[in-house]
């Protein structure tokens, strides 16, 4: 592995840095913008008579960043280039999101959302790598003019890690002389809802409960009758977009999925394990920003008329996150470059583990450096106008979605014993 940065993506970082610069900070600047960022940003952000819900007003300035990154060619540097984008790899993508993630907070780049100038968006890819032919005529234009947003209908109330044992199904149903099929069921944490056109919902249409295949992947449209915003579950950190959402016979039409009948889990994979690896990276970025914000800090604080860098109880807990930061970068750096050798659907099979590996202390070490932040600046590293308390509110959510850091620890000891992976035949 050549541990250089290419210099196209080198060159790629400088012209992403002069557009925030030039285009994305003085629109953060105007109209007090800076609201949804300084210590007002939750009261701003947050729709608090509505559900708590995104206020209009800042949706409406996180789409006229991306609207200006799109133009300026950032916005879909990710997407495949056969459905508008450039193509870039996993490892552009862990690399560009650590960057991004490591100048704190601010409209280039708010991970509460995923909102970003150069987009996540692992639907793209996901549709890419399991759509049908039929499928890929149908719905690729809408996917790549953004009429077509799609939430992602997992997990449910008494169903959360294990997929496989969920209550929600859909049988075959013929409606009007028309065949389709009737989804019965309810869904938690359906991130985007109160915004998006269709939900990607995960059903049992054949099996038993625990069985792996006999999963579908729905795409049902968010107005089909029957379908319901049960209630929005506040959180941690506000606002909220992750609703409860009830399917009281919706029918869909026959052709109405993603990928294969009875496949659907495979696509419910590669959305994690392409979610997990750059969000991943993203938690390295916030780590390393705490890690940087906290040792200049030290070096100008000067209580007892010297400065608190000086003080071993301080450089410590530092220079521990900061190790960890380094080598953790080396892992995801890897596992992504490895992820960008391997076909699509041989990454649940092969590599797994280290993305869990990866996704896991990432997400752990974020908390730590935003605690310890924290520490260093004191009482006004615990206040509102500092970011570390929001780092930490947000980046905690991770500990647990995209899969618990208990549930990917199983996964690395399912590899490491030999009861999954590469050297299951062995062991």
């Amino acid at each position: 592995m050549d541990f250089d940065v290419s210099q196209d993506l080198k060159d790629f970082l400088a012209k992403l840095d002069t557009f925030i610069e030039t285009e994305i900070l003085p629109l953060q600047a105007e109209n007090d913008n800076n609201r949804f960022f300084d210590h007002r940003r939750e009261y701003a952000r947050t729709d608090w008579e509505n559900e708590g819900l995104p206020r209009h007003d800042w949706e409406k300035l996180l789409a006229e960043a991306v609207r200006r990154a799109d133009a300026a060619g950032f916005y879909r540097y990710g997407w495949p280039k056969e459905l508008g984008g450039q193509g870039g790899s996993q490892l552009d993508m862990a690399i560009i999101r650590e960057h991004l993630a490591a100048k704190g907070l601010g409209l280039f780049n708010d991970l509460q959302n995923e909102h970003s100038v150069v987009g996540n968006n692992p639907f793209v890819q996901m549709f890419r790598h399991f759509a049908t032919l039929e499928q890929y005529a149908r719905d690729s234009e809408a996917l790549i003019a953004k009429t077509m947003l799609v939430a992602f209908g997992l997990t449910e109330p008494n169903h959360g890690s294990d997929a496989t044992h969920m209550e929600t199904r859909a049988v075959p149903h013929v409606k009007d002389g028309k065949k389709g099929w009737r989804i019965n069921g309810e869904k938690m944490w359906t991130t985007g809802m109160h915004a998006a056109s269709h939900c990607m919902t995960f059903a049992r249409t054949s099996g038993n409960d625990g069985d792996a295949r006999g999963i579908t992947c729905f795409i049902v449209p968010s107005d089909a009758p029957g379908l319901k915003v049960e209630e929005y579950l506040w959180t941690f950190n506000m606002p909220t977009d992750h609703p409860r959402v009830s399917f009281t016979d919706v029918w869909v039409p026959e052709d109405s999925y993603w990928g294969q009948p009875d496949n659907g889990l495979a696509i419910a994979q590669s959305f994690v394990h392409q979610n997990r690896i750059r969000q991943a990276a993203s938690s390295l970025g916030a780590a390393v920003y705490c890690i940087s914000e906290s040792v200049k800090y030290a070096r100008e604080r000067k209580p007892f008329g010297k400065p608190l860098a000086v003080n071993q109880g301080i450089q410590f807990p530092l220079v521990e996150l900061a190790t960890q930061a380094e080598m953790l970068r080396l892992l995801i750096r890897k596992t992504a470059w490895e992820m960008d050798r391997l076909d699509h659907k041989q990454i649940e099979r092969r590599l797994s583990d280290k993305v869990s590996m990866c996704n896991y202390w990432a997400n752990r070490l974020v908390c730590q450096a935003a605690d310890r932040a924290m520490q260093v600046h004191g009482g006004i590293g615990y206040s509102r106008h500092k970011p570390f308390e929001h780092i930490y509110r947000h980046h905690r959510r991770y500990r647990i979605t995209e899969g618990s850091e208990e549930i990917q620890m199983r996964k690395i000891a399912a590899y490491l014993f030999g009861f999954a992976g590469p050297s299951k035949v062995a062991l």
